[in-house]
């Protein structure tokens, strides 16, 4: 069997996790909270998630502490690495409640596969938090743009709006967020359960 860098197959799916901002770059702040932070626990707990209740992958993080890194070095590293899957992982801004996911609003070989990909996890996502869905969406992202793989950027709540921000300092609804993530992953790509 030939496996393609771009085919998505449950042997060894590799999978690219990119907990967003980190080191200078804090993301949004608001409430207490710092965006690198939030999407670094929500990372680290859905690459355990993963390791520990499927098999037939292999992770990847684009960082596993508060440290800097360029857009351009994780699409890099993603794409030198081989991943078949690229998630990268933030948190929202502007007044608003809720779950949104995005994928490249370009055209591209892979965009109606992408897009099935995003919508299990999506779907998982909103399912396990709670959050109110504000939809799927797509847009000119460079980890989505440059990304040789399938890739999908997730908004988990509103780090400015106070019940969001409630979620986001809890422990049990990361927890949540990152089985959503999990779950939809392994779904969606076909990871088999352990």
């Amino acid at each position: 069997m030939t496996i393609s860098h771009h085919a998505v197959e449950a042997a060894n799916t590799r999978i690219y996790i990119d907990p967003g901002h980190g080191g200078s770059d804090p993301g949004a702040s608001a409430n207490g909270l710092q965006e690198k932070d939030v999407t670094l626990d929500i990372a680290l707990r859905t690459r355990d998630i993963l390791n520990e209740q499927y098999s037939g992958h292999t992770i990847k993080l684009s960082r596993t502490s508060d440290v800097t890194k360029s857009l351009n070095a994780r699409t890099d590293e993603a794409n030198n690495w081989g991943a078949n899957f690229l998630v990268s992982i933030h948190i929202n801004a502007g007044n608003s409640t809720g779950y949104e996911s995005f994928t490249w609003n370009g055209s591209y070989e892979n965009k109606e596969r992408t897009n099935a990909i995003r919508k299990t996890i999506h779907n998982e996502t909103v399912e396990q938090t709670g959050f109110t869905d504000r939809g799927k969406k797509e847009a000119n992202l460079h980890v989505l743009r440059e990304s040789s793989a399938p890739a999908i950027l997730t908004e988990n709540g509103f780090i400015d709006n106070a019940a969001d921000a409630d979620k986001l300092k809890s422990a049990a609804s990361i927890e949540k967020i990152a089985q959503g993530h999990a779950d939809g992953i392994a779904k969606a790509l076909g990871l088999p359960a352990k």
